[in-house]
């Protein structure tokens, strides 16, 4: 190969390799342009998804807020506006995933599985997270009604996804887990406007007992909380060991109930006692053993406080 030939072959081979750099150069330049693109408008399409879910977070609570259901229960309305927020934020995401060039369905795809497996490791929280969103839903009680729940009787202060806050008489903090509460028996004491008030009276054997229900009843009738309709009544409801039961049935508003019922517990009691009417000791009776003439009438008497500490 002559001279000639071998620069002819050396310059062709340099001008090729040129060429393949400034066309590698400008594929990158056009990359990161298009890159640089896309990062710009995923940028602003996420300042756009956040100031949307703000926005309709806020549009949804001023609509939602107008109709009676929601504006009664803050919990329902809030957790609904969280609803909105997170379905707008979501969307979102997913449309700057796209921009950026990601599969979603990959990732879809890849979250299920993480989802199902976090979901198994998990059970103990989904299950309040379901029975969360079943209490909101049926709405048993709201923030503010007194409940019966597994034998607790408190104050609802906070329900949310996961577990119920109550407040008893004495202000102790109850948390209880949804699935709990779901799973168990609810009484609602704050669900109906009027409560009945029930209360039983004792009296000896040998007392008048039509006496004895004419006093409780004009008793109930003298309270300011107990209500004309429905009457007030009484009747005998029981024959025990040692006296005739007899149930006293008042009704009041349910914010009264508690009160009302201390209050006509001890009006009874001294009422009873000032028209002389027996309220009896429990008795015991002892048989007697073969050969003995007499049995024994024995007195069960209340226990006092020193004999129970020495007793302890």
């Amino acid at each position: 190969m002559t001279d000639t030939s071998l620069l002819a072959s050396t310059l062709a081979s340099g001008r090729d390799a040129v060429t393949l750099d400034a066309a590698l150069i400008a594929k990158a330049t056009q990359l990161v342009g298009d890159f640089a693109v896309n990062l710009t408008l995923a940028i602003l399409i996420l300042i756009a998804t956040v100031i949307a879910s703000r926005w309709a977070s806020s549009a949804a609570r001023k609509g939602l807020g107008r109709i009676s259901a929601f504006r009664r229960d803050s919990t329902v309305l809030t957790f609904a506006v969280q609803v909105v927020r997170v379905a707008v934020l979501i969307m979102g995401l997913i449309a700057v995933l796209q921009r950026l060039g990601v599969q979603t369905t990959s990732i879809i795809a890849v979250l299920g599985a993480a989802s199902l497996a976090v979901g198994l490791a998990l059970q103990g929280t989904l299950s309040n997270v379901a029975a969360g969103v079943m209490l909101l839903i049926l709405r048993p009680y709201r923030v503010g009604d007194v409940v019966d729940i597994g034998g607790v009787t408190a104050s609802v202060q906070k329900l949310d996804l996961f577990t119920t806050q109550l407040t008893n008489a004495s202000n102790h903090k109850i948390v209880v887990p949804n699935s709990l509460v779901l799973g168990d028996r609810i009484l609602n004491f704050s669900g109906q406007t009027r409560r009945r008030v029930e209360i039983d009276f004792t009296v000896g054997y040998g007392e008048d007992l039509k006496q004895a229900r004419e006093v409780l009843e004009a008793v109930a009738r003298q309270h300011e909380n107990v209500m004309e309709d429905p009457p007030v009544w009484s009747g005998v409801t029981g024959l025990l060991d040692s006296a005739v039961q007899i149930t006293l049935h008042a009704w009041v508003q349910s914010g009264d109930w508690w009160q009302t019922q201390a209050d006509l517990m001890q009006a009874g009691k001294e009422a009873l006692d000032e028209a002389g009417i027996e309220i009896p000791f429990p008795h015991q009776v002892e048989v007697p053993a073969k050969g003995a003439d007499l049995a024994r009438l024995v007195m069960v008497q209340p226990e006092k406080a020193d004999d129970r500490e020495s007793g302890s």
